[in-house]
């Protein structure tokens, strides 16, 4: 159990150390910007990445996509490891958060790390006074990938006002419940300070599983999850999808060969896409 444990923990970090010295990929018609603002959750500036198209009619206004990225990676990887600039082109703003290796939480243990702050309030108001961004739960999404699936997945749950659509890639969704490894006691004590000490009221109001158990499923918004056949976290997101058929959520799982990589997160975007696309008309 424990090197099973250690093994999805690695794989959870998705180190690509090169990735920031690669060009994005953006496709034609869609335009490209970063922005550094202020977050009074964070008393700093962070950085995030923009996609939209390049030519909008006067007064017209678009849904918004948030995309969260895994620990080891930043704000940049999704715009150069994927093809994601494209769905701008569907009429969508895709904003791309620095998240560093928060989970995206209010950290148990340090205070000064309110980061589901910053990811919901802080920059949700910088996108929609800065962009052409329509305001509304209808027009909100929230994706992300191993940690940042774990971070869509939490924030819409705690949040089910703001989104009609969150999924999950490769979600960590285990996370809080895993125990200590002696091979990762760095990483466990880093958990420990994020999500609190095992067994805490902290930890579980920042757990998944426990907090399926206590949300209303006609709130929460529809949840899209997928994940490699060949991860090591397979197991705890069959387990979580078998949770949100029991509590009656309204919810997709998908499965394919692959492994905990942007291989088969790319082939797990067009369909998540199609998803959300269907989810936020219906809003």
């Amino acid at each position: 159990m424990i090197v099973v444990a250690g093994v999805t923990c690695s794989l959870c970090g998705c180190n690509q150390t090169d990735s920031a010295q690669d060009r994005p990929r953006v496709a034609a018609g869609v335009a490209m910007q970063d922005v550094r603002f202020r977050s009074a959750a964070l008393k700093r500036e962070m950085p995030y990445r923009v996609f939209l198209p390049e030519k909008l009619p006067a007064g017209q206004k678009l849904p918004v996509v948030y995309l969260l990225h895994g620990r080891g990676q930043n704000f940049q990887d999704w715009s150069i490891h994927s093809d994601i600039s494209r769905y701008a082109l569907q009429g969508l703003i895709l904003v791309m958060p620095e998240g560093n290796s928060s989970f995206y939480l209010n950290a148990a243990l340090r205070p000064q790390d309110r980061y589901e702050d910053y990811i919901t309030r802080d920059l949700v108001m910088d996108v929609e006074a800065r962009f052409p961004a329509k305001t509304g739960r209808g027009n909100r999404a929230i994706v992300g990938i191993s940690m940042g699936g774990f971070g869509a997945v939490k924030l819409a749950l705690s949040h089910p006002e703001l989104y009609a659509f969150a999924a999950g890639l490769s979600s960590a969704i285990d996370v809080p419940e895993r125990q200590f490894a002696l091979g990762h006691a760095r990483q466990w004590w880093l958990f420990r300070s994020i999500f609190g000490p095992m067994g805490s009221a902290e930890r579980a109001a920042r757990d998944p599983f426990s907090m399926v158990l206590h949300a209303d499923p006609k709130a929460a918004p529809y949840l899209y999850l997928t994940v490699g056949e060949q991860e090591p976290l397979l197991e705890p997101n069959q387990r979580f999808a078998e949770l949100l058929k029991k509590q009656g959520f309204a919810f997709e799982f998908h499965t394919m060969p692959g492994l905990h990589d942007w291989t088969q997160w790319a082939a797990q975007i067009p369909g998540c896409f199609e998803g959300l696309l269907r989810e936020l008309r219906k809003a």
